[in-house]
This record gives structure tokens, sequence and C-alpha cells, in this order.
């Protein structure tokens, strides 16, 4: 029994890490997901989160879903989400993380959410938003909606994927991680040549 409690443990964070992490790409989409899953009974929520499963938090969190995903096509709109979705995703990420890690101890809860769930959604928001001034500089911000396309992508996919199956969805976090620190790395160094 406690081999079993300990992988539901595990398993309850890396489900909040994988869903904290898609908010670092859209705040209000994977919790409108979770939303809709809570409310449908196909996901188990903290009770104190159960507000999340409710016709009311499903018909906000989606109109604020629709009006951040359209927004992002808008030139100029874009890049200044971005500074207002850095710390939204962060608090995004830990309330997603929180109420999707169910019967765990509240000291361990809320450090697992905002360590791994609001790190994992900052840093995904930071890499996103670093991609998104790199292609305002270099394509006038005609890019753009290249990018906000993919976040929505990544979004829904690491959003379901984590509601169907948690460890390819954090196998696949791990993935973006390290072709996140790749691009960053290759970015450094090419302003750093371009200085010199």
């Amino acid at each position: 029994m406690l081999i079993m409690t300990g992988s539901e443990f595990a398993l309850s964070i890396v489900l909040g890490v994988v869903l904290a992490a898609a908010t670092g790409f859209r705040v209000f989409l994977p919790m409108l997901i979770v939303s809709g899953a809570a409310y449908t009974g196909h996901l188990s929520l903290d009770n104190s989160f159960a507000w999340l499963g409710t016709p009311f938090a499903l018909t906000m969190l989606g109109a604020a879903a629709l009006v951040e995903v359209l927004a992002y096509y808008v030139p100029g709109v874009d890049n200044l989400l971005d500074a207002l979705a850095t710390p939204a995703a962060f608090v995004a990420g830990t309330i997603v993380s929180a109420a999707v890690m169910t019967d765990l101890p509240p000291m361990a809860k809320w450090m697992a959410a905002v360590i791994a769930g609001g790190g994992a959604a900052g840093f995904t928001q930071s890499i996103t938003a670093m991609l998104r001034a790199k292609s305002t500089v270099f394509t006038g911000g005609f890019g753009n909606s290249v990018i906000a396309t993919g976040e929505l992508g990544g979004s829904v996919l690491l959003s379901l994927l984590a509601l169907a199956a948690p460890l390819a969805a954090f196998a696949l976090v791990l993935l973006l991680l390290w072709l996140a620190l790749r691009l960053i790395r290759q970015l450094r160094q090419g302003t750093h040549r371009a200085n010199n």
C-alpha cells in the first residue's frame, strides 16, 4: 500500500508540473481543460479547488481563453501580453498544480505547486516571450503568428496529454526543456558573436 501511495504522490506531482508547463504557453487554456475534465468527472480535484469544476468557472475560463488566444494574433498586443503573462503564468501554474495534487499533505502540495508548478510555468512563459521578442526584431512581428500558433498547439497538446498519459507528457516537457536550453545557448552565442 505504501508503494501505491508513493506512486500516486509522484503521478500527482507529474500531472501538476505538466499542466503548469502548459500554462506557460497559454495561461487560461490549460485551466479551461482542467475545468472541463473536472466538470465532466474525468479529473478529480483537491476539495479546496472544487470551484474549478463548476459551470461558472468553465464559462469564465472559456471566455478568458478565447480572448487570450485571439489577442496573441494581434501585433503589438502579443508583446504586451508577454509582459503580463509571465507573472500570471506563475500564478496559474501554481493554482493548476495545487488543484490536481489531491491527497497530499498541505505543506508538500504547496511546496511542489509553487516550486515545480510555478517554476515550470514561469520558465515556459519566459522562453516563449524571448522567442517572440526575437521574432519581433527579426521579422517586424510578421513571424509572431507562427509562434502564437505553436504556443497554442503546445498548450492544448500538453494539457490533453497530461490528462491521458501524464508520464509521456512529462517526458515531452523534459524534451522541450532540453530544446529550450539549447536554443538559449545558441541565441546567446549568436548575440556574443554579433557583438564581437
